[in-house]
């Protein structure tokens, strides 16, 4: 199973990273605009369309408000599993960091999924920095 790993730092509080992030329908207006163009809730789920025209229906697994974590899976796309979470750290000297993990299969469309998530963690660090203003 391939995995990939990224952090955002950001100056912003934790509390306002993790509000962008539990608001899951709306991805395309708070959390990753440009990456993702628009986010539709259904029952246990959210259909996510991103800038490339790909649709995919995620269905949400945790929104753990102590933890501050998301976790979501995937249906459609290249990837025969995904699972993935959003989890929010407060810094001890201020600001937040923002981990997200991907698990995935097949191993093989790990350059593909390096790049969507490099373009949604540069999506994400633009709003949460935004926050910090």
């Amino acid at each position: 199973m391939g995995t990939i790993r990224s952090e955002v730092k950001t100056a912003a509080p934790a509390s306002d990273v993790w509000s962008a992030i539990r608001d899951i329908g709306a991805l395309h207006t708070r959390l990753a605009p440009g990456f993702v163009v628009d986010t539709k809730l259904e029952p246990g789920a959210r259909v996510v369309t991103f800038v490339n025209g790909m649709v995919i229906r995620e269905p949400i697994v945790t929104i753990d408000d102590e933890a501050r974590r998301l976790v979501w899976s995937a249906e459609g796309g290249s990837t025969t599993h995904y699972n993935a979470s959003l989890q929010v750290f407060a810094r001890p000297e201020g600001g937040t960091t923002v981990v997200w993990v991907a698990d995935f299969l097949p191993d093989d469309v790990k350059p593909q999924l390096s790049r969507a998530l490099g373009a949604g963690t540069r999506a994400m660090k633009q709003s949460f920095d935004a926050l910090a203003k």
